[in-house]
Formats: structure tokens, C-alpha cells, sequence
């Protein structure tokens, strides 16, 4: 099992590391990306994960496919329209973010409630913006450019923070501990 560092370890305010393009594809690089996997699918309660979460401090995060779920079904409660199902499949699959940068934030922002997975059973109500666009290389060191509105926006700001040494408690409101309920029997 792959730990995931909480907030009093000191690899959580560190700048991370930015990775050379020549190192992407490196056994070092994969066993990262394998243990970022493992330790979010670990838990239930998270959607996405920073390299310095796991205790690496590399410029990577992942965002998981119940994200994109999420997000997808939002859109389409919204619009109540139904797209290629191919083309949602391509959108579910788990997606990694190497070196990201930030290139365009929305001025509009709003208050929503964030956890994360090193400030375990802490939430409070962080300010981000609505829309961000992010741009980033994948596990192949093919750069691409996402756009996020709501969810996907709030994750990537969030696990850019992280990359940065900044946790969400830092500047969220409101904070409150979560108790852990045990299991419902459906």
C-alpha cells in the first residue's frame, strides 16, 4: 500500500521539481505514476492526487476517471443531450499531468466546498475560479490543453497548489472536521 502524506510533512511545502522532457518515459517517472495510482484508487473518497501526496516532489498529478464521471454528468444534466458515446469513453480514462501550468483562469469564482487526501477528514470552502484552462504533458511527453468548468476547474487549481507547496487549508473557510461514518448496508 502506497501512503499518502499528510499535511505535517515537509515534502507538502515544497515547490516541486519541474520534470525534463527526456525523463518522462523513465522507469523512474513510471513507478511514480503507478503509485499515484494505486494509493487514489486506494481510497474512496478521492478524485484526484500530486506527486508530493505520495511523498515524490515532482511536478505530476492525476486526476481520476470518477472525476470526469462526475463532471460528464453534470454537463448532461444541465444540457439533457446525449454526445458519442467514443467520445465520452475517451473522456473517462484516467488523466496524467505532467509539468502542468495554468494559461487562462476565469475572474468569475466562487466558494466550494474541498477536502483533500493529506488534510484527511478536514473540508472547508475554497475560492477558485470557475474556468480553467491547463496546460501539461501526458506519461508520453505529449503536451496537451484542458479546459475545466466547476469540478475539473477546482482540481486543477487544487493540485497545482500542491505542486506549489500551498494546501487548500491554507486559504480555505470555513474548516470542519468530517467523522468517518461506518459503512451503509443499501
Amino acid at each position: 500500500m502506497i501512503k499518502i502524506v499528510q499535511k505535517e510533512d515537509p515534502v507538502l511545502r515544497k515547490k516541486s521539481e519541474e520534470i525534463p522532457l527526456s525523463h518522462i518515459g523513465s522507469a523512474t517517472i513510471k513507478k511514480t505514476l503507478r503509485d499515484m495510482r494505486t494509493a487514489l484508487e486506494s481510497r474512496d473518497d478521492g478524485i484526484a492526487i500530486a506527486a508530493p501526496q505520495i511523498g515524490v516532489p515532482l511536478r505530476i498529478f492525476l486526476v481520476s476517471p470518477r472525476a470526469f464521471e462526475i463532471e460528464e454528468h453534470r454537463r448532461r444534466t444541465k444540457t439533457k443531450t446525449t454526445e458519442d458515446p467514443e467520445a465520452e469513453t475517451a473522456a473517462l480514462l484516467p488523466k496524467v499531468f505532467i509539468n502542468p501550468e495554468i494559461l487562462k483562469a476565469s475572474k468569475d469564482k466562487q466558494w466550494l466546498e474541498e477536502g483533500c487526501l493529506s488534510v484527511h477528514h478536514i473540508y472547508g470552502k475554497a475560492h477558485r475560479s470557475k474556468k480553467v484552462s491547463v496546460r501539461a504533458l501526458d506519461e508520453h511527453g505529449k503536451a496537451f490543453t484542458m479546459t475545466g468548468n466547476t469540478l475539473l476547474s477546482q482540481i486543477f487549481q487544487h493540485e497545482i497548489d500542491h505542486l506549489n507547496g500551498i494546501l487548500f487549508s491554507d486559504h480555505a473557510k470555513d474548516l470542519h472536521d468530517i467523522d468517518t461514518l461506518p459503512d451503509e448496508q443499501e
